[in-house]
């Protein structure tokens, strides 16, 4: 499914939800089916399985991550690279690429320490911008 058609499909499911004119059933099954799209366009840089309930979680802050890194930069990375080539985020790695094999941002040992940066990083900002 393609960007637009997510999106598309998002905003259909966003307005039955506001009409509420739906029985409880229907209304959970609504929101599920909101959930997942919007996990779908935020996954989609993210470069291996999310799972269980965290998964909304960490593809959040992901998003929010690529969010932070095209307006700040990252590092010697500037801004306007990343603005270029894009974010992507792999089992050791985070990328200035839509792959593996780009530059990296920063490496790790494993997905969950990287998960634990992406936290830790927008944390930061948050708490910054709040000053």
């Amino acid at each position: 499914m393609t960007n637009k058609k997510i999106r598309k499909q998002l905003r259909e499911v966003k307005k039955q939800i506001k009409e509420n004119q739906l029985s409880l059933n229907e209304m959970s099954n609504l929101f599920g089916l909101r959930n997942e799209l919007e996990f779908k366009l935020k996954k989609q840089n993210i470069n291996f399985t999310l799972k269980g309930y965290d998964k909304y979680y960490y593809a959040s802050h992901c998003r929010q991550f690529t969010k932070n890194l095209k307006k700040y930069g990252y590092g010697n990375i500037k801004k306007e690279d990343i603005l270029k080539n894009g974010v992507s985020f792999n089992n050791y790695s985070i990328n200035n690429g839509y792959s593996q094999y780009n530059s990296d941002i920063k490496r790790f040992n494993s997905k969950l320490e990287m998960l634990g940066f992406v936290i830790g990083y927008n944390n930061a900002i948050s708490n910054q911008l709040n000053k």
